[in-house]
């Protein structure tokens, strides 16, 4: 069984997986927090880089502060292959951002930014975050989650009148509140937010600055999205999403934040770092320097612009009437239907969407009254301006017939046309 293919060795797991490569190549994936990395992430995902254990970092870092690579480092032999890829990863990542210092070693999101406030705050500190209702995540401080039982979140949102962030409040907000840290991202805003004026607050009321820029890693470096860098102490990311990567997160800081970092992700919060996933994020970092990529990331942005008007010509209600970005947030209280409705019709279409509370919401987060879109994973197939047309016009459709499963059977079939114009992996 060892050396067998996971088709002899277990056929349940294998019928799985290739039930869940048809249902992508089929259909369409709308969630923006999804993307199909190159194959050649996939590979380095799968490698003998799973095997090895590299606690520690591939440099060591000196009394006053600065860094060598050394393989002293880790505390495990055996790692000198290993190394090459981290350093890779963190030199390529420094690259695409301007990045004083970059972390590789978070698992996930959500780790990457409790880690942020484990090394620098102080169980209890005060820190204002987006409130998920508005568009925020979960660990920028809502109370279900770990940030905001750990810590004193204060939370602002956005204008009920226009649904954009309304900078003089949350700068009122911060001189009120005295906050040890602000954070700014968002993962359900569709327009520009400005990282500059985030960190001018901050500074202001002398916070530190954060940015979770997770949902638009990829537009930042590909120059489809203003950065954070260089004026924000801390930067988080995941690695999959736009930026086209693994499953996995970064944390990149000023200097001055780094050994606080470093100590905090290992060994405060984390062990072993995954370094076949660090492979593939110095793969995906490679692919971003390329560039292709910027045509890439400002395609994304055309798309989700077209996808925006065509869902709008069909009397979609969008929130904020648009997007600058790669997300759509359409409020469906207009179209008599949930969210949850929608999802389930869509998905029976063939399109995949998450369900999603609007700003003001009166429906709940299992029953929201919006649902969540984007483009990424489509740009990534090859999709233009003129397929987000006939994106829009099976989402009007599905939605539309969504009581009647012999009519959303039709606009599967539509979908599987569509899809198949544009595979995945050739």
């Amino acid at each position: 069984m060892f050396n067998d293919s996971l088709e002899k060795s277990d056929v349940d797991v294998f019928n799985a997986i290739v039930s869940e490569d048809n249902r992508t190549a089929e259909g369409l994936e709308l969630i923006p927090s999804e993307n199909f990395p190159s194959k050649s992430v996939l590979q380095a995902l799968g490698s003998v880089m799973n095997n090895k254990y590299a606690e520690g970092y591939p440099f060591f870092r000196k009394k006053d502060g600065t860094v060598e690579w050394d393989k002293t480092g880790r505390y495990y032999g055996g790692n000198r292959y290993i190394d090459v890829v981290e350093k890779l990863a963190i030199e390529r990542a420094k690259k695409l951002f301007g990045a004083e210092h970059v972390n590789v070693q978070p698992y996930s999101g959500s780790p990457a930014n409790i880690e942020v406030y484990f090394a620098l705050l102080v169980f209890g500190d005060r820190i204002m975050g987006m409130s998920l209702d508005h568009g925020g995540h979960l660990t920028h401080g809502h109370p279900v989650n770990f940030s905001g039982r750990a810590y004193n979140f204060v939370q602002y949102g956005v204008d009920e009148e226009s649904n954009l962030l309304d900078y003089d409040n949350i700068r009122k907000m911060a001189e009120r509140e005295q906050p040890k840290l602000i954070l700014s991202g968002a993962t359900a805003y569709p327009r520009t937010i400005d990282f500059r004026e985030f960190a001018d607050i901050a500074k202001d009321v002398g916070a530190i600055s954060m940015s979770d820029i997770a949902h638009i890693a990829g537009l930042i470096v590909g120059d489809a999205h203003p950065s954070p860098f260089p004026f924000t102490d801390v930067v988080t990311t995941t690695t999959h999403k736009t930026l086209r990567g693994p499953r996995g997160a970064m944390i990149m800081c000023k200097k001055d934040f780094a050994q606080k970092i470093d100590k905090a992700v290992f060994p405060g919060m984390q062990g072993g770092p995954h370094e076949h996933a660090i492979a593939a994020k110095a793969v995906a970092f490679n692919e971003a320097l390329q560039p292709g990529f910027k045509d890439y990331a400002r395609q994304i942005v055309k798309n989700a612009k077209a996808l925006a008007d065509g869902l709008m010509s069909h009397g979609f209600k969008l929130v904020t009437d648009g997007t600058d970005n790669h997300l759509i947030l359409v409020d469906l209280r207009n179209k008599n239907i949930t969210g949850k409705e929608a999802e389930a019709a869509l998905d029976e279409a063939g399109i995949t969407v998450n369900k999603n509370t609007i700003p003001y919401d009166t429906g709940t987060p299992w029953n929201p009254s919006g649902i969540r879109l984007g483009t990424p994973a489509i740009t990534t197939r090859g999709m233009k301006e003129s397929e987000m047309k006939t994106v829009a016009e099976l989402i009007s459709k599905a939605i539309d017939v969504a009581d009647d499963d012999s009519l959303l059977e039709k606009v599967r079939g539509n979908v599987r046309e569509l899809s198949e114009r544009f595979p995945i992996y050739s």
